[in-house]
């Protein structure tokens, strides 16, 4: 499910501040779109989404000083509805004077900003997206190892928490352990976060519940990570078939997008830990194009090439 998002939240989170309507922040937001309401400035309403946040900027409030003040005033008080979160004023500009007397009458609250419209469209978007997107929760843990979130999952016992408490200890940060919130991001990325009930929190079998930012300092845990790729635990057994050359990538879908995941075979002696680290950097360097499967081919290639003029 997703959050709710009101406009207390969205002052908090972007570069706005308040010009009025304190009493009203408690407003929900129930959509990232924005609206720009240009249109509506010359008496269009046909299209109007008064559940939007309303975004004005020099174009909306240079043509409301061509108005006369009665225009002005039937204008304001119909793009202020019941279900209207707030209107935002950009670029250092000031709403009108019957916007302002609109938005006190309809007990909706009005926010501004220096930004230029671009840039405020652009912060208020990317934090309304990923506020009110849908959460999917995942057993697993979460872990940023040199700045990749991974999603470790596996069977329960597979010793999953107690892998993450060694990357910790080896200086990599907790995003979330036992249970994963995550959600899109756009459409290529995941985004993991704790629940709020878990966060900094990690269960350990015979040690109990322990606070890994109290334990181990603030840069041990984050709040949140995009997520490259699952890395499965899998239980090692004799007839199981592994993954030898590292060419066997197959994804899983969360929320719509595709996700890279490997299966690592859980053996007694292994040590999980170092493993995870160096899949996490095999990943990165595949990234940036150093793919060692591909090196090995070539060798091979040119091995029987030569073999094969001899």
């Amino acid at each position: 499910m997703a959050k709710k998002i009101t406009v207390k939240d969205l002052l908090a989170n972007t570069h706005v501040n308040l010009v009025a309507g304190e009493e009203y922040l408690d407003r929900e937001i129930t959509t990232a779109d924005i609206s720009r309401p240009g249109l509506e400035m010359t008496g269009y309403f046909n299209y109007y989404a008064p559940e939007r946040v309303q975004l004005m900027g020099i174009t909306e409030t240079s043509f409301a000083h061509r108005m006369n003040h009665d225009e002005l005033l039937m204008v304001a008080r119909k793009m202020m509805q019941p279900n209207t979160p707030a209107f935002v004023v950009s670029t250092g500009r000031q709403l009108p004077e019957e916007f302002m007397q609109a938005a006190i009458e309809a007990k909706i609250p009005v926010l501004a900003t220096d930004l230029t419209s671009s840039r405020i469209l652009s912060n208020m978007t990317y934090f309304l997206s990923g506020g009110l997107a849908e959460r999917q929760s995942v057993h697993g843990v979460l872990v940023d190892i040199f700045g990749l979130g991974v999603l470790i999952t596996g069977d329960s016992g597979v010793g999953k928490s107690e892998t993450a408490l060694e990357l910790v200890q080896r200086g990599h940060r907790l995003i979330a352990d036992d249970r994963v919130d995550v959600y899109a991001q756009d459409e290529e990325r995941l985004v993991g976060e704790p629940p709020a009930i878990l966060r900094n929190l990690m269960e350990l079998r015979g040690v109990g519940i322990i606070d890994v930012m109290n334990l181990f300092g603030a840069g041990a845990v984050r709040s949140h990570a995009t997520i490259a790729f699952n890395l499965h635990l899998a239980k090692w057994t004799d007839d199981q078939k592994v993954d030898r050359l590292g060419n066997g990538e197959e994804n899983i879908r969360i929320q719509g997008v595709d996700l890279p995941r490997f299966v690592l075979p859980v053996q007694t002696g292994r040590n999980l830990a170092v493993l995870i680290e160096t899949a996490a950097k095999n990943f990165r360097a595949k990234k940036m194009g150093f793919d060692a499967t591909e090196t090995f081919n070539d060798n091979l290639n040119r091995l029987i090439a030569e073999n094969s003029e001899n």
